[in-house]
């Protein structure tokens, strides 16, 4: 059975000193560096958030403070601070992610108006990514997933590739949690058990 491991968003934003850091982020590196160093997987793909500056999602473009929540497009928005802007420092891939087997890249939130947490499509399910029809084509069946952060990003992106139709499998110490709320992260765990998502490890 052919298998990929999706990488979310290891960008520089999401690690101390970025925009949006995620607690413990450096810590999963080294074990995402392995995995890709003893697994023979057939594709390896990096998600990239890459946000024009005027993205909806951000506070400072509504006149709102970061965790307040608005509604845009019909669904709640929560306020992020602005991060992972196209061409920036912080939009980057962490320097210590070894990319030397990455065979493909995945970015999204580029459009202004829509939020997207998942590697498959944005949060109004409006628009895909393409990575459904990149891994089709490759005949994946099993997916496993790593990266930041556990409670939205990776979250999405492992409840998407289940409803497609993929055996998805989560690598815990492979992923952080932002936990907006304390316990963030540990719902969004359960949530995802009983979504058939096997968490590994």
């Amino acid at each position: 059975m052919k298998k990929a491991l999706i990488i979310v968003d290891l960008q520089n934003d999401f690690f101390e000193g970025g925009a949006l850091a995620v607690p413990g982020a450096q810590e999963i590196v080294p074990y995402i560096n392995l995995l890709m160093e003893e697994n023979e997987y057939e594709q390896i793909v990096l998600t990239q958030d890459w946000h024009p500056a005027n993205h909806k999602s951000f506070a400072s473009n509504n006149g709102k403070n970061v965790g307040d929540t608005i509604i845009l497009n019909e669904i709640p928005q929560f306020m992020w601070p602005d991060h992972c802007v196209q061409d920036t420092f912080g939009a980057e891939f962490h320097k210590d992610l070894n990319q030397n087997k990455v065979t493909h890249i995945i970015q999204k939130g580029k459009n202004e108006d829509f939020d997207s947490y998942s590697a498959f499509q944005d949060n109004n399910h409006f628009a895909k990514t393409g990575l459904d029809d990149f891994l089709k084509y490759h005949d994946i069946k099993l997916l496993e997933v790593v990266g930041l952060a556990l409670d939205y990003c990776v979250k999405y992106t492992c409840q998407d590739a289940a409803k497609l139709g993929y055996i998805t499998c989560l690598h815990f110490n492979g992923t952080k949690a932002v936990n907006v709320k304390p316990d963030n992260g540990k719902d969004a765990i359960y949530e995802m058990l009983q979504n058939t998502i096997t968490v590994l490890g």
